[in-house]
């Protein structure tokens, strides 16, 4: 189990690859005036598939984040699945006493998600501790090695999250997670929580609603309609997310290796899958070209290819089902929840709120990828 530093460094056959299959891309037809209704606009997707083939310099990005993120791997042994080989980037604090702080991302997310982050948390500052960051790339993401076994679930994400962070000599630890990242650290709270675990932190909260028999407040409520005007618009974007926005979802959690075909030997087809969401999840951020194509080309070029992520829908949702994003319980530890107007679920403060809920805090702007959108709203919690 012990530590190799780790550099980015893509062969340069992949990127001829890459570019022989840019330059072959077949772009389908789009209907007139259709704009996002039917997907990722075919004028976008052009644009960037072209800036990928001239123009954009995958060296250049790869260096800037070999400079900026101190990466390592180490093999960490998952109950039932042997040892895994995790990728992980590792900043220390500059405080002696700075607090280890678990940064757990979802899809289509990675470690470099922490990239604005990083700076932030790890200086002294009236506002926040130092915190000592450790952003992995989960088994099958990123620079990570994916499992090779059925049945790598919920428990095992947070078993593999867990194990690292005791790997690295942090038995007492604080967690940040949104997306997948928010059921895993979660998860984390429920099972190590307490003795390891000590705090969590989300910018994805969730919780149950109203039920007859273990939530009959809330229904009440609900059936009075005693909501905020927001919070009746984010009940009625969450609803619209499900109709129109969360098809992926389906398709990742009952066919992911159908899905994954297509995305690991056509690389418009995966930009055209992962940039729509990057664009229709944020809070109008300026996304440029270059940093839509450096998140794309992580991907591309991850080590067990883009296939290996779409897994983690089909073992966590197959297994626990929808209500894994709004369990019963809740973790005894201490909780902190952070708003952003457009993520893409918002539900009514009272459906998320628990007793062990110590922090809230509430932002005017920012969409699902609060920590790369708003890394200031989100340090300053």
């Amino acid at each position: 189990m012990s530590e190799t530093p780790f550099t980015i460094s893509v062969s340069d056959e992949k990127l001829q690859l890459l570019r022989k299959k840019l330059e072959l891309a077949t772009l389908p037809d789009e209907l007139e005036d259709s704009g996002t209704q039917y997907g990722a606009p075919l004028g976008d997707i052009r644009r960037l598939a072209t800036r990928w083939l001239d123009g954009y310099d995958w060296r250049k990005h790869e260096a800037q984040l070999n400079a900026e993120l101190p990466q390592f791997t180490r093999d960490i042994e998952v109950d039932g699945h042997g040892a895994i080989n995790i990728h992980y980037v590792h900043q220390k604090g500059d405080a002696v006493d700075a607090i280890p702080l678990l940064f757990v991302h979802g899809w289509p997310g990675g470690f470099f998600e922490a990239r604005k982050l990083l700076p932030l948390l790890r200086q002294s500052s009236p506002e926040h501790p130092s915190f000592h960051v450790v952003a992995l790339s989960l088994p099958g993401f990123g620079f990570s090695a994916a499992p090779t076994k059925k049945g790598f679930g919920l428990s095992q994400y947070a078993e593999v999250a867990h194990k690292l962070m005791l790997a690295l000599g942090y038995s007492e630890y604080v967690t940040q997670g949104g997306d997948w990242g928010y059921v895993i650290t979660r998860r984390i709270a429920e099972v190590y929580g307490g003795k390891h675990s000590k705090a969590w932190h989300t910018n994805a909260p969730a919780g149950q609603g109203p039920h007859p028999i273990y939530r009959p407040l809330l229904l009440l409520y609900h059936l009075l309609g005693w909501y905020t005007p927001a919070e009746k618009e984010g009940l009625k974007n969450a609803l619209e997310f499900q109709k129109t926005g969360a098809g992926y979802m389906r398709a990742q959690s009952t066919k992911p290796q159908t899905v994954g075909y297509g995305l690991s030997d056509s690389p418009v087809g995966l930009l055209a899958w992962i940039s729509e969401k990057l664009v229709a999840w944020s809070d109008e951020y300026p996304w440029e070209d270059d940093e839509i194509l450096t998140w794309i080309s992580i991907y591309w070029f991850s080590r067990a290819g883009p296939a290996a992520s779409l897994r983690i829908y089909y073992e966590i949702l197959g297994v626990e089902g929808e209500q894994v994003w709004a369990p019963a319980t809740v973790p005894a530890i201490p909780a902190g929840y952070s708003y952003f107007p457009k993520e893409l679920v918002i539900l009514p403060r009272s459906w998320v709120k628990t007793s062990r809920l110590v922090f809230e805090s509430e932002h005017d702007r920012g969409g699902h990828f609060a920590a790369y959108e708003r890394p200031n709203d989100l340090a300053v919690i």
